[in-house]
């Protein structure tokens, strides 16, 4: 069966993507929430996961248009 251009932008969106994730054993989680939800859900990320034990940190954010912002928290996978 011929591929649909649907599937090609999906592999083409799948490679874009994993070409961008960084391949050094950190797991990552992105939220986009509003600002006071981003601040508790960090913290909440923090007291789960102790940057002592994972290294974890707010690895990247940014501010969006409407007050939202979008950050990435990363940890090490040793509590899966």
């Amino acid at each position: 069966m011929p591929s649909r251009p649907r599937d090609l932008a999906d592999r083409m969106a799948a490679a874009r993507k994993a070409a961008r994730t960084p391949h050094d054993g950190f797991v990552r989680e992105t939220f986009t929430l509003p600002r006071e939800t981003a601040r508790q859900k960090a913290r909440d990320f923090l007291t789960r996961y102790p940057k002592a034990g994972y290294m974890s940190a707010v690895e990247s954010w940014r501010e969006l248009p409407g007050g939202k912002i979008e950050f990435t928290m990363r940890r090490l996978p040793s509590a899966d």
